[in-house]
């Protein structure tokens, strides 16, 4: 009371003109709050979910009617989970997580249950997941036993102090924290399988040709197929915060505990809401040459491209410049997306809090 006493004798001393400035000034406080929940409502009509399923050898012809509606129906299915908790005001990061759960349990998809075999008949998984507003990022790489890598990933990155796990050190803590363990036969498909086995023989007939004298080649270098299959996602939420993850069972018959791009941070997944967030999918040795998703989002800021001019500078002639292929999905602070590969096709999807959706498959 005394104080509020004090406070009213310092206006009445200072007179009616100072009395009408503070209420002019009260008059500016309240236009200038009013404008600002305005621009509030505005931002938070903006939200947009973009995911892909993996780029390769997509085509109609090598596509049948019953795949491509199982391959359709399975995106949306991704895409129409995340999208719900970013329409009821949930983060980006919830959206990422959610839809790339969903493809992972689908054996469509290179990632989690349909993920593809090692050269020694094993299924390890790679994942990482990335928060714009805080730079904040968890990945998990090699591991074996993990039903859903990227939630793995996300409690690496919120629950310990380490922004990669890899092997049995990142299944241990994973146990510990919550997340799903299952045996190695939940990963096993008859697809991948066979595909393991086609390359095992094409191995051998590179080996067969080189003893021989003749040009082999890189053992790595499969068909597309063999080489791609990530699943990835990127989102942009009601409070203006960007998030990006991705999730892989690798490269068909791989070696030596080869890891790709998809769990290195900047390489395969990067989000920061001063420019953009990227999942990408292709030959991963070629991502990380070029870091591929962190390099996206630097020519955004600070060369001032627009995500569509970075993005096709880096898929369409930097990436095949240097040999490899593949493709990104990505989406800015602004709400604009891009779904840009270089392949025959790309398994992708966005819908926007505008309305606009899309599901494609093809070029």
């Amino acid at each position: 009371m005394k104080a509020a006493n004090t406070c009213n004798r310092n206006v009445i001393f200072l007179g009616r003109g100072a009395v009408s400035g503070i209420k002019l000034l009260g008059f500016a406080l309240a236009i200038i709050s009013v404008i600002s929940v305005e621009a509030q409502v505005k931002d938070s009509s903006r939200y947009v979910l973009v995911i892909h399923g993996g780029a390769g050898t997509i085509t109609k012809t090598s596509m049948t009617l019953e795949k491509e509606r199982l391959y359709r129906a399975a995106l949306d299915k991704a895409l129409q989970a995340g999208y719900r908790i970013l329409e009821q005001g949930g983060s980006a990061l919830d959206a990422v997580e959610s839809s790339i759960r969903i493809m992972e349990d689908d054996s469509l998809f290179n990632a989690g249950r349909g993920a593809v075999f090692t050269n020694a008949g094993r299924n390890e998984l790679d994942a990482s997941i990335m928060d714009g507003a805080t730079l904040a990022a968890g990945a998990v790489a090699g591991v074996t036993t993990i039903k859903n890598p990227i939630s793995a990933a996300r409690a690496v990155m919120e629950r310990s102090p380490h922004v990669m796990m890899a092997g049995q050190g990142a299944e241990q803590f994973a146990a510990a924290n919550g997340c799903e363990v299952v045996d190695q036969r939940w990963f096993f498909t008859k697809d991948r399988w066979e595909s393991l086995q086609r390359a095992r023989r094409a191995d051998s007939l590179k080996q067969l040709e080189k003893q021989k004298g003749g040009k082999s080649g890189s053992l790595l270098r499969g068909t597309s197929d063999e080489k791609y299959g990530t699943v990835g996602a990127v989102a942009l939420d009601k409070h203006g915060n960007l998030a990006a993850a991705t999730s892989t069972g690798g490269m068909t018959n791989k070696r030596y505990g080869r890891i790709g791009d998809s769990p290195v941070i900047g390489a395969g997944t990067y989000a920061d809401n001063n420019a953009c967030a990227v999942s990408c999918t292709g030959w991963g040795e070629y991502f990380i040459r070029l870091v591929m998703a962190k390099t996206v989002a630097d020519r955004m800021e600070l060369a001032k491209e627009s995500l569509q001019d970075a993005a096709a500078e880096m898929i369409m002639k930097r990436l095949p410049a240097l040999g490899g292929d593949g493709g990104l999905i990505a989406v800015d602070k602004g709400g604009n997306h891009v779904m840009v590969f270089n392949t025959a096709g790309m398994y992708r999807a966005f819908k926007k809090s505008d309305g606009t959706t899309g599901i494609y498959l093809y070029k």
